[in-house]
């Protein structure tokens, strides 16, 4: 099950992740934040181990 969560993000941000979707590679701003938190949970993952 997914929960919504909410973020702020500055103007270029906002502007970099829709230049991301424009790549075709995710499928939403949704997407692409899922993946980056995924990505960055994982590092931390390895650090801790």
């Amino acid at each position: 099950m997914k929960i919504r969560l909410s973020i702020t993000v500055d103007e270029e941000k906002a502007k970099m992740i829709t230049e991301v979707l424009k790549e075709g590679l995710f499928r939403s701003r949704s997407h692409v934040m899922e993946y980056a938190l995924i990505k960055f949970l994982k590092e931390k993952e390895n650090e801790i181990k």
